[in-house]
């Protein structure tokens, strides 16, 4: 049996390896808060365009980033992101979006900020699954469970471009393999670090990949007990 102590499970890994619908699911059956990170930096990539930042202006963009008021539902049943209370959360799922946060999230300063709003998100629950790229080794190093969930990128492309329905080839492959190879330059989430277990689901379908995080969490916890 999972401890119902303190509980925070860390996964990170590429695009396209399922890692916010597992982890959302995982979190649902924890009784878990759950955290996106990736869409926060969606959020605040928003902001940034919407201001008309330019997004090559690095002081600009990390200014930006701090000015940001940014609420995001850790509610694993509830998808609601708002910035300075305009509620965003379909609008950062946008193409263009999607294309531009690669400039925020490789900004250092920008970046430092968001950690420190994500650990302060963390501290905020007794038990939660936060997900995306350098959450097991930045943000929650500590998590009783660190999980690195890859794919293989055919298996990657494909999810992704069933996510997204009707979108060009060369647009699949900026939101999959150029935004990874951009992201990689700034945190390491193609390799696991030591204590971080890695759980490939290329061949593994929604279920078994829920399934085998649970696995991995109630192992954790059971070491700790």
């Amino acid at each position: 049996m999972i401890s119902q102590s303190r509980l925070v499970v860390a996964i990170d890994g590429p695009s396209g390896s399922g890692k916010s619908s597992v982890a959302k699911e995982a979190a649902r059956r924890l009784g878990a808060a759950y955290l996106d990170t990736g869409a926060m930096y969606r959020a605040v990539t928003w902001h940034c365009l919407d201001a008309g930042t330019d997004l090559t202006d690095a002081h600009a963009v990390a200014q930006a980033v701090k000015d940001a008021e940014l609420e995001i539902s850790t509610d694993p049943g509830i998808e609601r992101v708002l910035i300075h209370g305009i509620d965003v959360t379909a609008a950062i799922r946008e193409q263009y979006v999607s294309e531009a946060v690669s400039a925020v999230a490789t900004n250092l300063e920008a970046r430092a900020e968001l950690v420190r709003r994500q650990r302060a998100v963390i501290g905020e629950h007794e038990r939660v699954v936060a997900e995306g790229r350098d959450i097991t080794t930045v943000v929650a190093p500590d998590a009783q469970t660190r999980i690195l969930l890859t794919a293989s990128e055919e298996a990657r492309m494909r999810r992704r471009g069933l996510q997204l329905g009707k979108v060009e080839a060369a647009a699949l492959r900026r939101q999959v393999v150029d935004r990874d190879a951009k992201d990689s330059t700034v945190s390491n989430f193609t390799t696991a670090t030591d204590g971080v277990q890695t759980l490939d689901s290329s061949d593994l379908d929604f279920e078994q990949t829920v399934q085998a995080v649970l696995s991995l969490v109630e192992a954790g916890s059971s070491r700790l007990d």
